[in-house]
């Protein structure tokens, strides 16, 4: 394995690449501050732990679920800035480093994807009975469908959308340490945020928000060791 560490011998960043690292970081503070939004507005729902009091008199007339609803329709939103970062990534990778193994690459789209699909799902379920009063005409949903409703959100979000999240920092991670766009202490914080995300078991908001926080910092460093012409690519070795 020769090293490939000496300014002379890392490979120049072509213009095509410097357009992606560009987006990718771009998207990813989009992708952020759209995934913060929608998760303070969805996270104003009542709980599965609501007693019927405190239930009742969120959902009675007064317009408290309408930034629910907000948030509802920012999380689409959140997911297509996300799933267009993925792919802006996936491109960079490949414009430098052609022969990465393909197994990260086929788990790291599968990852992103089912994070999406399910972040889409959960937060669906979880602020359902707002959508219901904000622009449905039938009766609103007792609290029983309420909590049942809830409980749904937060497992399809926090016990599964969360794990895609953590599989896909850690395919991500190896992807750009192969293309020489990551520092290794970049790279072992992500794998350590990876495996927190992996056996992670709570239910707190703002484990949603150590994806879109890690996709800056990296769009970030990328923008910075790739993102400009003339930039030069620092492989971690070669054969």
């Amino acid at each position: 394995m020769a090293d490939l560490r000496d300014a002379g011998a890392r490979p120049a960043v072509s213009a095509e690449a410097v357009k992606y690292a560009q987006l990718s970081g771009v998207l990813a503070v989009v992708f952020a501050v759209l995934m913060a939004l929608a998760l303070v507005f969805v996270n104003r729902s009542p709980g599965f732990a609501t007693s019927d009091q405190a239930y009742d008199a969120f959902y009675a007339p007064g317009g408290k679920t309408v930034l629910i609803t907000v948030g509802l329709y920012l999380v689409p939103f959140a997911g297509i800035a996300f799933l267009w970062h993925m792919i802006t990534v996936r491109l960079l990778v490949r414009e430098l480093a052609p022969d990465v193994p393909k197994m990260p690459m086929s788990l790291q789209v599968l990852a992103g994807v089912l994070f999406v699909a399910l972040l889409w799902t959960g937060t669906a379920a979880a602020g359902a009975v707002a959508l219901v009063v904000d622009i449905g005409t039938g009766p609103v949903p007792g609290p029983d469908v309420g909590r049942a409703l809830s409980g749904i959100g937060y497992a399809v979000v926090f016990v599964y959308a969360v794990r895609a999240a953590g599989m896909y920092v850690m395919t991500t991670t190896t992807l750009l340490m192969k293309a020489g766009l990551l520092p290794r202490w970049l790279g072992f914080l992500s794998y350590l945020l990876a495996l927190a995300m992996l056996v992670a078991t709570t239910f707190n908001p703002a484990v949603l928000l150590v994806l879109p926080g890690w996709a800056v910092l990296v769009g970030v460093i990328v923008l910075v060791r790739a993102g400009r012409p003339g930039a030069r690519a620092i492989p971690e070795a070669a054969s």
